[in-house]
């Protein structure tokens, strides 16, 4: 097959590009550059400035020189869509960076707060916990509003569930989580027998899927099962806490027999939020259907009168978990979008000094003292 029909040849499913997520929209896209003679591509390894990109005419190596910009959030990430010299360039360079339709983005650990790009254009996202250890909950919220943010669909995926054999007990594990995960379909699976595999597979076998959770949690042994044969290295965990070694250290993006393909990620110790207000609403959709008759639109849920999500509490409708865990995340998302916006930190500094106002006049009421006032003219 000659270049020309490989760059220009259409999404159809002869396509060599298909099986990784090529359609119509991809191939409009990159309409404009195959008149300039190049070829499109599927990023499926990023290494020190060096990535492997699978393009109609096979893997290739590509340096990603010409496409390094200032902003971090739009460095080249397993799951995107280029366009890399022909054959016969040495070296070939990645050219341009094709607009992503989504991305999975979570807060750095650096002082400056930067955004970090985990997979993109990505439309499953698969949060894998293991029961071998104790299931944190907030965690998994923590995952899902990053998720949900991404413009991904949500997975929630309890592994090593043959360690749980009572199977009352794992229904009422699969019940908590659900319970933190409103609209998120939550799967048990053992990968080592199968248990479970073929029904994830069902769920992630159109489109790309990125699998996401700390070291431990059995991701690279789900990879193999989801692939079919061992592409992903394996090490146990440790008896005392469950955690295991970074088996994977870089992001891999592999094709899945059944259709789909599968982002393996390292494990990830931090999962810091970045601008995800909209995911921490669909996380907690119901605070926000009960906020919906608070007494004040802006009400806290914290000591307002009239406070419907307070009441709910009250009347166990909500669990005190989860409220606290809103608070937390909200908090927690605000502070990073003030980093990052002068508007918004001047707005949070605003809100800071009213609160702490507010905190004074009620210590002095209680106390039984009123505001200062100067003593009058004798």
């Amino acid at each position: 097959m000659s270049f020309s029909s490989l760059a220009g040849s259409s999404s159809s499913s002869s396509h060599p590009l298909v099986p990784y997520g090529w359609d119509a929209d991809w191939e409009a896209e990159f309409a404009p550059f195959a008149e300039q003679g190049l070829l499109p591509g599927r990023v499926v390894r990023v290494d020190r400035g060096l990535c492997d990109v699978v393009t109609p005419a096979g893997t290739v190596r590509a340096d990603t020189e010409f496409v390094v910009p200032r902003d971090p959030m739009k460095v080249v990430c397993t799951g995107d869509w280029v366009t890399v010299d022909p054959e016969g360039r040495d070296p070939r360079y990645v050219r341009t960076l094709l607009p992503r339709r989504t991305a999975f983005v979570r807060s750095t650990s650096s002082k400056r707060s930067e955004g970090q790009i985990l997979a993109a254009n990505v439309d499953h996202a698969v949060v894998a916990m293991s029961l071998a250890v104790e299931l944190d909950l907030g965690r998994i919220e923590r995952f899902l509003a990053l998720a949900w943010e991404s413009g991904a669909q949500p997975v929630v995926v309890l592994t090593k569930a043959d360690l749980v054999p009572d199977p009352v007990a794992l229904s009422y594990l699969v019940q908590d989580v659900g319970t933190s995960a409103p609209g998120v379909p939550v799967l048990t699976v053992c990968a080592r027998d199968g248990e479970g595999v073929e029904e994830l597979a069902g769920l992630v076998g159109r489109g790309t899927s990125v699998l996401l959770g700390a070291s431990g949690a059995g991701k690279s042994t789900l990879a193999n099962a989801l692939v079919g044969e061992d592409v992903m290295g394996v090490q146990a965990t440790r008896d005392l806490d469950g955690k295991g070694r970074h088996t994977t250290t870089t992001r891999n993006l592999l094709p899945l027999p059944g259709g789909g393909v599968l982002i393996d990620t390292p494990g990830l110790r931090g999962v810091g939020l970045w601008d995800a207000g909209a995911g921490v609403g669909q996380v907690f959709s119901e605070i926000e259907e009960f906020a919906r008759n608070c007494r004040f639109h802006d009400c806290a849920h914290e000591s307002e009168p009239g406070c419907a999500v307070r009441a709910a509490v009250d009347d166990g409708e909500l669990p005190v978990r989860r409220l606290e865990s809103y608070h937390k995340l909200v908090r927690e998302n605000r502070w990073i979008v003030a980093k990052s916006d002068a508007r918004t930190r001047a707005d949070v500094r605003q809100d800071w000094k009213r609160k702490q106002a507010a905190g004074r006049a009620a210590g002095e009421a209680k106390r039984g003292q009123g505001p200062w006032r100067p003593a009058p003219p004798r």
